[in-house]
């Protein structure tokens, strides 16, 4: 999603999502990228059966609720999540490059307390009643989810990229890794994997599937709705 509230609404619109009724789940990384991030976790609260996982820029951004402090200087798309709160904080433009990264006006304190709120309670990952597995980036098969390291769910790409069979989840739905790596900005699918990173926080699209049907939706390529990305 990598604030790109413009190709939220419209994944939302053209797929007749129902933000009080459906089941949404959120596969991480709202942060960082296109600056609507603020309007991305506006649109997401709206959902009253959300399911939120947290990918490796959302815990970026939590360290920095935490800590005050952005463990990456807000590289990686950062100004994109700078930009969106710092005009809702009345601080526009208050960012700088530095030798590291970006110097910023922007304090925790700036963050409104439901979106703080939304950012810790992300999950590393979600197993459905049908036993669909949806994951920010991946894991390890074998081993139960429950032993392993946290920050696979959100780091991980071997998952993906080394694509074999998990005989222990009827189907896994993942991100992290883009598509458009392998030259396409729709849905891959590989055994019972399926990636839904079409490439948003780039130049591709963002995707929303019906798990139960497979059928998909799509927002206008990212550079067509926005003339800056931080990614």
């Amino acid at each position: 999603m990598h604030g790109a509230a413009k190709a939220l609404e419209q994944c939302l619109e053209r797929s007749g999502a129902d933000l009080t009724n459906d089941r949404i789940i959120q596969l991480g990384d709202v942060a960082d990228g296109y600056a609507d991030v603020y309007a991305c976790v506006e649109i997401l609260l709206r959902a009253k059966h959300l399911i939120a996982l947290k990918g490796n820029h959302d815990d970026w951004f939590l360290d920095f609720i935490n800590t005050d402090f952005h463990p990456h200087y807000w590289n990686h798309g950062g100004p994109g999540t700078l930009e969106s709160y710092l005009e809702k904080a009345d601080k526009p433009g208050r960012w700088r490059a530095t030798e590291s990264g970006y110097k910023t006006a922007l304090v925790s304190s700036d963050i409104p307390h439901a979106h703080r709120q939304f950012f810790m309670r992300q999950r590393h990952y979600y197993v459905d009643e049908r036993n669909r597995c949806y994951v920010h980036g991946g894991f390890k098969p074998g081993v139960p989810l429950e032993l392993q390291r946290p920050q696979d769910f959100y780091w991980d790409r071997t998952l993906w990229e080394n694509a074999q069979p998990v005989p222990e989840f009827h189907e896994v739905y993942l991100g992290h890794t883009p598509t458009i790596n392998w030259e396409t900005d729709q849905p891959m699918n590989a055994y019972n994997l399926w990636n839904l990173d079409t490439g948003a926080g780039h130049s591709g699209r963002l995707t929303i599937m019906d798990a139960d049907t497979k059928e998909y939706w799509q927002s206008d390529a990212l550079p067509d709705l926005y003339a800056k990305g931080y990614r």
